[in-house]
């Protein structure tokens, strides 16, 4: 993890996903990160993670999943980041699962369920 802010349990498994390869991210991912950076040695170990992780691709499926996302929440009196529509969107695309800290993830698992 970049911050020691983040919680104990949520860290040690982020840490056990890479010592496994066995994580990945998208670039709206990245650039969240990388727009966060705040010092050099933050700067290396967003370098780092950018030599090991695996990239989900956005592409037009992706792009048109968030658009129908933003949609229903709209629909339903909710507005999302675009860009939490995106993860949760490339997410949804790809099949992996996402580790976050973030109630709109919560909510627009919800909404896709229902």
């Amino acid at each position: 993890m970049l911050r020691g802010e983040a919680d104990a349990g949520l860290t040690a498994e982020v840490e056990s996903l890479l010592r496994r390869g066995a994580s990945a991210w998208c670039p709206m991912v990245e650039l969240e990160l990388w727009a966060g950076v705040r010092d050099v040695r933050e700067r290396r170990q967003l370098t780092a993670l950018a030599g090991v992780l695996h990239a989900l691709e956005i592409g037009s499926e992706v792009w048109q999943r968030a658009i129908d996302l933003a949609d229903r929440a709209r629909s339903k009196g909710t507005t999302v980041p675009p860009s939490d529509l995106l993860i949760f969107a490339c997410k949804k695309v790809h099949g992996v699962e996402l580790l976050h800290r973030d109630s709109h993830f919560d909510m627009l698992e919800r909404a896709a369920r229902e």
